[in-house]
C-alpha cells in the first residue's frame, strides 16, 4: 500500500499540480496586473482597517487570523525542515516562488468564496470552493468531490500531523509521554471547537499575532548573530535552485527536480494558495470595505507572512547552522530543534516545542472550521452528525499524538493534491467573475470611493448569488 500510494503522491506532485499551480499563478498574475506586487502596500492598508465593519459578526481581521492559524503550523517548521533535508536549500526558493505568484490565486479563490457566501442556521457567514463549485458553475458534484477531500485531509489527517507535531517537540523538550499530550490536546481542541466558528475566530484573534510575532523576533536575533552568513547562504539557496552546486556531481536534473517538487509541495502545504481552503476562512467575514474584493486583499498578506516570512525565518534558523546533514536521521521538527539548540543553547528546544504548540494547535482548530463549512455543505446543519464529526476529528488528534505517520503524510499529500487540482480547474472556469469583482473594486477605488458591491451591475453574476446576502 505504500508503494502504490507513493506512486499516486509522485504522479500529483512530479507531474500535474508542479505545472497547473504555477499555470493558475502565473495567469492570475497576470489577468490581475501583478496585483501583488503593484498593490503591495495597499494590501497592509485593508487589513490594518479589517477589525471594523463586523458588528456582532466575524471581522475580516478574524478571518486573516483564522486562515493564516491553519496556514501557520508544522508547515513553517517541520515542513520547511523536510523540504530542506529531501531537497536540499534550493527548496527554499520554490517556496518563495509559489508563494508569490500563488498570492493572485490566493486573492482569486478568497474573492470567490466572499462572492458567494451563504449564511448557516447561527447567522454565520459560510462558503469556500465548494459554495462557488454549486452556484457560481451549476456543479454541485464538484463541490462534493472538493468538500470530501478537503474533510479527509483538514478535518482528520492534517490534525493527526499536527498533534504529532505537537507531542514529538514536547517530548524531545521535557520528556512528556505522548499519551498525557495526546489527551491534554484533545480536552484543549475540544473546548474550542464544540464553542462554534465564533469562539474559533477569537480564539484565532488573540493567539496568532503573538505566536508569529515571538517566533520572528527570535529568528532575526539568530539572524543578526551570523549576518555576516546571511548572503552566502541567499546564494547557496539560489545556486542549488538551478543546480549550479551540484554541477560538477552530474546531477543537475535530479537535484533541480527534487528542490522543485519539495519546495512547492511543501510551499503549497504551508501557505495553501490555490488549494482553496483558507477561502473557507474568507468567506466568514463581514469584510470592510463591504466588497468581495477587499477578502481578496486581505488573504493574499496571509499568503505573504507565512512563507516569504515565517518560512524563510525557519530556513534562516537551520541553514545558519551546521545541523543539515544529507542520509541523516535528523529531520522535521527535530532539525529544527536542534538548529536552534546549536544557535542559543538549550533552551532554543523548549522555545521550538511551545511554538509548536501555539502554531499547531491553532491549525487544529482552524483546520476543524473549514471541515465544519464543508459538513454544513454536504448535510445542511444535521445535528447528529456534526456531533460524530467533531468526536471523530478529536479521536484522530488523539491517535495522531501517538503514532507514526509515514503513511498518513502520504495520504495527506494525495488529498491535498486533488483538492488543488479540482479549486484550480474552478477557478480557471470562473475566472471571468474574479476578473469583473477586481475591476469593480478598483475603479470605485479609483474614483475616490470607498468600494461597495452592488450585484446589480452584473446581472449574469446577479442570478447565481444567494439571495439576501448582497443584495
Amino acid at each position: 500500500m505504500n508503494a502504490i500510494f507513493d506512486q499516486i503522491s509522485g504522479l500529483l506532485w512530479g507531474h500535474i499540480l508542479i505545472y497547473l499551480l504555477i499555470a493558475a499563478g502565473t495567469y492570475f498574475t497576470i489577468r490581475l496586473g501583478f496585483i501583488q506586487f503593484r498593490q503591495f502596500p495597499y494590501m497592509w492598508k485593508v487589513m490594518l482597517n479589517s477589525r471594523q465593519g463586523a458588528d456582532d459578526g466575524i471581522s475580516s481581521f478574524q478571518a486573516f487570523c483564522t486562515s493564516l492559524a491553519a496556514r501557520v503550523g508544522t508547515g513553517n517548521m517541520a515542513g520547511v525542515a523536510v523540504a530542506l533535508y529531501l531537497g536540499g536549500p534550493g527548496a527554499i526558493f520554490w517556496m518563495w516562488l509559489i508563494a508569490l505568484i500563488g498570492m493572485a490565486t490566493s486573492f482569486a479563490e478568497s474573492t470567490l468564496a466572499q462572492a458567494y457566501k451563504t449564511k448557516d442556521d447561527e447567522g454565520n457567514f459560510r462558503g469556500g470552493p465548494a459554495y462557488y463549485m454549486e452556484l457560481g458553475l451549476g456543479k454541485r458534484w464538484m463541490g462534493v468531490a472538493f468538500s470530501l477531500c478537503l474533510i479527509l485531509a483538514f478535518g482528520l489527517v492534517f490534525n493527526a500531523v499536527q498533534a504529532n507535531s505537537i507531542t514529538a517537540a514536547f517530548e524531545v523538550a521535557f520528556d512528556i509521554p505522548k499519551l498525557y499530550m495526546g489527551i491534554a490536546l484533545v480536552i484543549g481542541s475540544a473546548f474550542i471547537i464544540f464553542g462554534g466558528l465564533k469562539t474559533i475566530a477569537r480564539f484565532a484573534e488573540l493567539v496568532v499575532p503573538f505566536m508569529a510575532l515571538a517566533y520572528l523576533v527570535l529568528a532575526l536575533y539568530v539572524c543578526a548573530l551570523h549576518v555576516e552568513l546571511l548572503p552566502s547562504v541567499f546564494m547557496k539557496i539560489i545556486n542549488s535552485a538551478f543546480g549550479i552546486e551540484q554541477a560538477g556531481a552530474g546531477a543537475i536534473g535530479y537535484a533541480v527536480m527534487q528542490a522543485m517538487i519539495q519546495g512547492i509541495k511543501r510551499g503549497l502545504f504551508s501557505n495553501e494558495a490555490g488549494m482553496g481552503s483558507a477561502a473557507n476562512a474568507a468567506a466568514t467575514a463581514t469584510p470592510n470595505p463591504n466588497h468581495p474584493a477587499s477578502q481578496g486583499y486581505v488573504q493574499m498578506l496571509g499568503v505573504f507572512i507565512d512563507t516569504i516570512v515565517i518560512c524563510s525565518a525557519t530556513a534562516a534558523i537551520i541553514l545558519l547552522s551546521d545541523t543539515l546533514v544529507p542520509g541523516s536521521e535528523l529531520t522535521g521538527i527535530a532539525l529544527t530543534q536542534a538548529a536552534l539548540v546549536s544557535h542559543v543553547g538549550e533552551w532554543g528546544a523548549t522555545f521550538v516545542a511551545i511554538a509548536i504548540l501555539f502554531f499547531a494547535f491553532t491549525s487544529i482548530v482552524a483546520n476543524y472550521s473549514y471541515a465544519e463549512t464543508n459538513l454544513l455543505f454536504l448535510e445542511h446543519n444535521h445535528e447528529k452528525g456534526m456531533l460524530l464529526f467533531r468526536l471523530t476529528v478529536l479521536a484522530m488528534v488523539m491517535w495522531g499524538s501517538l503514532s507514526e505517520l509515514g503513511l498518513v503524510w502520504t495520504l495527506a499529500d494525495i488529498s491535498m493534491g486533488l483538492m488543488a487540482i479540482i479549486n484550480v480547474v474552478a477557478l480557471f472556469m470562473l475566472s471571468g467573475v474574479v476578473i469583473w469583482l477586481t475591476k469593480d473594486y478598483q475603479r470605485q477605488l479609483k474614483a475616490g470611493k470607498t468600494p461597495s458591491f452592488d450585484p446589480s451591475q452584473h446581472p449574469h453574476l446577479r442570478k447565481t448569488l444567494p439571495k439576501g446576502i448582497w443584495h
